[in-house]
């Protein structure tokens, strides 16, 4: 809910009518102004740090040595803001599609359930949070020279306040059955757990179906935040199994939100939001539109050229498929296209374009396995233009008689006019890869070039700079992202303690075993993670089993960058697929076309995304060809 990420459906709790429900509610919107606009805020600090670092080095020869370490700070508060803000808003990562076939009566108390459940975790780490908040006392920050605890205050704050939301909302759910119900089924679930306790800890490695199968299968498919799934298990497996102290747990988070490389996220997913604000893809969508609108077809070619240029700006999918699928899909449905083909090839595009950089879920693999992020983003070109190829395939077949008598070819004019006007927008991908290429910023700065970059387009070229939408843009940043570091973090957590159980191992063992060696190893690749993108989405996936799997890669000879983009494009395709696909139903909100309608005619995209992906994994150049 990479969504990337892509949002979450919002909590079904009905709105209470009158009384102290009413009051309860008020006092939950005022909470979420006071968290909403220091999130924001954060989010212009980082800009304007990063920018002036590189500034400071790369022109002035006058490099700030603490901006990275202020950065680092402002980071890990901006994730756990915006995880309470997700969390207000109902957006953090969950499957949806089991509990969109039952009747609404037991999809209303499956909501309360996930909020009980989130409580029950948030419960059990505040404690911990506050003795790993109040030890890095003792720790002093080397540039700025302050105790840590000023950054590390950041995860006790956000837990506190997810726990207070949590409260409010079921102190305000109407349904009294389903409250009492919901919050029973979750003391029993912990209660037994506890109380077998000593039958659990002989159990060994028994213990890690038991948690991590059986436990965050249930709440997974109960439609408990993914995020909120993982840690209830992992303090589970750590308290009852292990003599292991749960302030283990919130140090795994911490390292896994505190990266420095993910910084990108937050201002990756900004600044794709602000290229639909300026009216940026509009014009690169309009060009394309002029050279193949006329073309049997045209538009759908020109829906995966969108894709695939607007990708190479923004690192959040959501934010493509909303940049461009309103400008194209009003013409493409008076041009005869239908609308289930429509949503279709979007979610299509959606996983065809996961590996063209500045992808989060490339930033994500190059945070937990240590591959290049430079050496990512340059294989992750190839890779999506072969899938590309494959949607085009598709689209050539379905569209070889479609009548365009009707259709007026544009002019060569209107083609350079259109052109021009777009020349800026497709320079943006230009402009962020020679800023990394030429050293002038890292990954993780090079955003911050975009942002600037974007904004004087909207301001002085396309004059399109709406004000009043920057405030919710912030904030949108700030809910996306700290969703997106909030399950990274969590997933850390259960990978360590797969690790140190020994899994790691015994995975390594079974997966150098299996006969077949290089081809077989990728094909079972393929398989697993279009299952895991399908069911837990791709960043939550690639944190749990990257650092897992990309050892074994290296050990039976497959190259780390070829391994990762055969990874991430069996992600996506199991992110986009439906009916589990949670990428697949945001394509569908985006443009309001009900999933029935998609189904169909997904199947032959996916099926030419799927025989792209076994190219792309049997010719390991397409990956490595340009490193």
């Amino acid at each position: 809910m990479e969504q990337g990420h892509i949002e979450g459906p919002t909590l079904a709790l009905p709105e209470p009518a009158c009384g102290w429900r009413k009051a309860i509610v008020s006092l939950n919107k005022a909470l979420k102004t006071v968290v909403a606009i220091p999130a924001a805020l954060l989010v212009v600090a980082e800009v304007i740090v990063l920018f002036v670092g590189i500034v400071s080095r790369y022109l002035l020869h006058a490099p700030i040595v603490w901006s990275d370490e202020l950065a680092g700070i402002l980071f890990l508060w901006l994730a756990m803001l915006g995880s309470v803000v997700a969390f207000q808003r109902a957006e953090h990562m969950r499957m949806t599609a089991v509990i969109g076939m039952i009747r609404p009566e037991a999809r209303l108390f499956l909501d309360v359930f996930a909020t009980a459940a989130s409580l029950a975790f948030l419960l059990l780490v505040i404690h911990p949070a506050y003795e790993f908040a109040a030890d890095e006392v003792y720790v002093t920050t080397p540039a700025l020279g302050i105790v840590n605890s000023w950054r590390a205050a950041a995860l006790p704050v956000g837990i506190g306040l997810m726990l207070i939301v949590a409260s409010l909302r079921l102190i305000a759910t109407v349904n009294v059955k389903h409250l009492f119900g919901a919050v029973a089924a979750v003391g029993a679930l912990v209660a037994v757990l506890a109380l077998l306790a000593p039958v659990l800890k002989p159990l060994g490695n028994l213990n890690l179906l038991i948690f991590f199968v059986f436990v965050v299968g249930a709440m997974v498919f109960a439609a408990v935040p993914i995020a909120f799934s993982f840690g209830l298990a992992t303090v589970g497996y750590i308290t009852l199994t292990t003599s292991t102290p749960d302030v283990v747990v919130i140090g795994r988070m911490d390292e896994g939100m505190s990266h420095l490389i993910l910084l990108a996220v937050p201002l990756f997913v900004f600044l794709g939001l602000l290229i639909e604000m300026t009216g940026m893809a509009r014009a690169m969508v309009g060009f394309l539109a002029s050279l193949l609108g006329h073309v049997r077809g045209g538009l759908h070619y020109v829906l995966v050229g969108a894709m695939y240029l607007v990708s190479g700006i923004s690192g959040s999918k959501a934010a493509d498929m909303a940049a461009v699928a309103p400008v194209l899909f009003p013409e493409m449905t008076r041009r005869g296209a239908k609308p289930g083909d429509l949503v279709a090839l979007l979610a299509a595009t959606g996983a065809q374009t996961e590996t063209i950089p500045p992808s989060l879920v490339l930033i994500t693999i190059g945070s937990v396995t240590g591959v290049s992020i430079a050496a990512l983003f340059t294989g992750g070109l190839l890779p999506g233009i072969v899938l590309a190829v494959g949607l085009c395939a598709v689209v050539w077949w379905r569209y070889r008689g479609e009548d365009l008598s009707h259709v007026r070819r544009a002019t060569r004019r209107e083609i350079g006019r259109a052109f021009l006007i777009a020349i800026p927008a497709i320079a943006l991908p230009f402009v962020i890869r020679a800023a990394v290429v030429q050293g002038v910023a890292t990954a993780t700065e090079v955003s911050t070039i975009g942002i600037v970059y974007s904004t004087l387009a909207g301001l002085l070229i396309y004059r399109q700079f709406d004000w009043r939408r920057l405030y919710p843009m912030l904030v949108e940043t700030a809910a996306l992202s700290g969703a997106i570091l909030f399950i990274i973090g969590a997933a850390t957590g259960m990978a360590w303690a797969l690790t140190q159980s020994g899994f790691s191992a015994s995975l390594a063992k079974f997966m150098t075993s299996l006969p077949g060696g290089m081809p077989i190893f990728l094909v079972v690749t393929v398989v697993a993670f279009v299952i895991l993108g399908s069911v837990l989405e791709g960043i939550p996936a690639i944190v749990l089993f990257g650092p897992l799997l990309f050892p074994i890669a290296r050990q039976v000879g497959v190259h780390e960058v070829h391994y990762a983009m055969v990874v991430v494009l069996a992600m996506g395709i199991g992110l986009f697929a439906p009916p589990f696909g949670v990428g697949y139903y945001a394509a569908c909100a985006i443009s309001r076309i009900h999933p029935d309608e998609g189904m169909g005619p997904i199947v032959a995209y996916i099926v030419a995304l799927l025989l792209g992906t076994f190219v792309v994994a049997a010719l390991p150049w397409i990956s490595i060809g340009f490193l």
